[in-house]
């Protein structure tokens, strides 16, 4: 089953495409762009349709989804933590 899905492999993000995905889960996710899978283990419970952190990220670094810069991480996040408005500022404004 695949729970997440990201175009290139250096984005930091994936996108949650089933429901219930809870903390402890393992997490099978598919990298569009090389038709290929890898996995991240949840840590928290993450919404269909939100982020999941694929590696950990330190404040002021990029976040990259579907090998495109997103925003700005604005506390720390940990892999497999939901990456979302609470951790993640758009650098547009």
């Amino acid at each position: 089953m695949i729970h997440f899905v990201m175009h290139d492999p250096k984005d930091s993000v994936g996108v949650v495409v089933v429901e219930d995905v809870r903390a402890g889960m393992d997490l099978n996710g598919w990298i569009i762009d090389e038709d290929r899978m890898t996995s991240v283990r949840a840590t928290q419970n993450i919404p269909i349709g939100h982020k999941v952190a694929l590696r950990n990220m330190a404040p002021g670094e990029t976040v990259m989804k579907y090998d495109v810069d997103i925003g700005v991480v604005t506390a720390p996040i940990a892999a497999g933590a939901h990456a979302h408005v609470h951790n993640i500022r758009t650098k547009r404004w």
